[in-house]
């Protein structure tokens, strides 16, 4: 297959993923309910790594020291998303995380020059500005950030930005099913132990936490992230977040559907500037950041 035939069947892969990431949102603030969320997260990620693991054992055998280095890394970034991610759902809506965790998109090439020293022009910083009073619109607090729901949220999106960029560079240089299984493990581990510590395994049962158990892990993890990771092979990082960014919107119609989530009309205003801003930092031409120089 040709390099353009791989990078549309990766894109097309890409929005189902994101479907089904939407509508998790709704599947695990009901599953959280009924089981603490570090047991949730844990039974989630850790069979994910184990399937990778199964099916990419020969390249993880061979993964190197700084494979492994990369793989833990990107698996800091991704636990951290998902953590706070998780403990924000319990506290805010389904529509509210989905729109929130969407600013990475933005975040991404702002975080990009902060820390990678990538040079991206004044209105990226605008699209920034405009998202950021969108999330002020769409918490509908009056006045401040509910920290205890929107603002965890916030925090999980800036740490799904930094895995994003992670992902850029350690793509290109290992093998990414080897890579998967790190970073899986290590999303499972640290909510384990903390779950643990915590006295908080419980025994999962019911419908509700199994289904999404088994959607989380099978589908939304071990297939999402590896279609993630793959895609991030055959396009830039601005295009693989343009792609994810209907992530939120997908979130947005289950949470209506499903979850009876309904906005008033400052938070639809903020909730559609949120996505003007995320749309913009990849369909406008300037606010494009230059693609990083190959690594020697």
């Amino acid at each position: 297959m040709s390099d353009d035939g791989l990078r549309r069947l990766s894109e097309l892969a890409l929005i189902g993923i994101c479907s089904v990431w939407g509508l998790t949102f709704v599947m695990v603030q009901d599953a959280i309910e009924l089981l603490p969320t570090m047991a949730f997260l844990a039974y989630r990620f850790i069979p994910a790594a184990l399937i990778v693991a199964l099916i990419f054992g020969s390249a993880l055998r061979r993964l190197p020291a700084g494979g492994w280095r990369a793989g833990l890394l990107m698996g800091s970034f991704l636990c951290a998303g998902y953590i706070f991610q998780t403990l924000g759902l319990e506290r805010t809506t389904a529509s509210n995380t989905g729109f929130i965790t969407g600013l990475f998109v933005v975040l991404t090439p702002v975080m990009g020059a902060l820390f990678l020293r990538e040079r991206i022009p004044a209105l990226a910083w605008a699209a920034a500005a405009v998202s950021l009073l969108g999330l002020y619109l769409l918490s509908g607090v009056g006045g401040h950030l509910n920290w205890r729901g929107d603002g965890l949220v916030l925090i999980a999106a800036v740490a799904l930005s930094a895995h994003i960029l992670a992902t850029a560079r350690a793509a290109r240089r290992y093998d990414v099913g080897a890579l998967l299984a790190v970073q899986l493990a290590v999303c499972g581990v640290v909510p384990l132990v903390v779950a643990g510590i915590g006295g908080q395994l419980e025994r999962p049962s019911g419908a509700t936490v199994w289904s999404a158990l088994i959607v989380t892990a099978l589908i939304a993890s071990a297939l999402g992230f590896f279609v993630q990771t793959f895609a991030q092979q055959h396009a830039p990082p601005a295009r693989t977040a343009l792609i994810l960014a209907a992530e939120p919107v997908f979130a947005g119609l289950f949470g209506w559907l499903l979850a009876d989530d309904r906005l008033s009309a400052a938070q639809w205003l903020g909730a559609a500037l949120i996505m003007v801003a995320i749309v913009a930092v990849e369909t406008v031409p300037h606010f494009r950041p230059p693609r990083p120089l190959p690594e020697g």
